[in-house]
């Protein structure tokens, strides 16, 4: 991490790529996570999709809850792995269960649009809810496309403005479009 981040030490990706191999190795989880995302961004090693997954995997079996979030993201979007709506959903639970907000976000995503599961807009609604509850902008303006749109919810302009607004203050920029959209900036 300290070579990640150039803490104490230059920034090297590939030192670090060096030690989070030398504990990955050794089953931890962490480390598998952090080697993973090395490989999926390239930053030390190669750009290698199917080293990133896994390595995702390997953590995700040991209970790591980013790394079940983003191997259920590596499903949903076909990278490394075929694509599998229902293998994105089973990690994203076991995730989101943990409390791990980003897959609260993605679970309710697939919840509103049908991808591994059935469409079930009040799912939806109720894992943005959890997600926001932790501090999650992405679900506030996800929330906020709900009350625009009508799903799960009574067709709200005003709650969706509210909800955009939140994500706004934060920095959202998707949410930023939404209110210069609607005429709210």
């Amino acid at each position: 991490v300290c070579y990640k981040n150039g803490e104490g030490v230059l920034k090297d990706f590939q030192q670090a790529v060096y030690w989070y191999r030398k504990a990955a190795e050794q089953n931890h989880a962490s480390a598998q996570n952090a080697l993973g995302k090395c490989y999926n961004k390239g930053n030390g090693v190669s750009e290698d999709l199917e080293q990133a997954v896994y390595w995702y995997r390997k953590a995700a079996e040991q209970g790591h809850a980013s790394a079940q979030n983003n191997l259920g993201y590596c499903y949903k979007h076909g990278e490394g792995v075929f694509k599998d709506f229902r293998q994105a959903v089973y990690w994203y639970r076991k995730a989101a269960e943990q409390g791990n907000t980003p897959a609260m976000n993605n679970l309710a995503v697939c919840y509103e649009n049908g991808e591994g599961v059935a469409q079930d807009y009040q799912e939806a609604i109720r894992w943005y809810r959890k997600a926001i509850e932790q501090g999650n902008v992405i679900a506030q303006c996800n929330l906020g496309c709900c009350y625009e749109m009508g799903h799960g919810v009574e067709k709200n302009l005003s709650q969706a403005i509210y909800w955009y607004r939140k994500a706004a203050q934060k920095g959202s920029q998707r949410a930023q479009g939404k209110l210069t959209k609607l005429g709210e900036t």
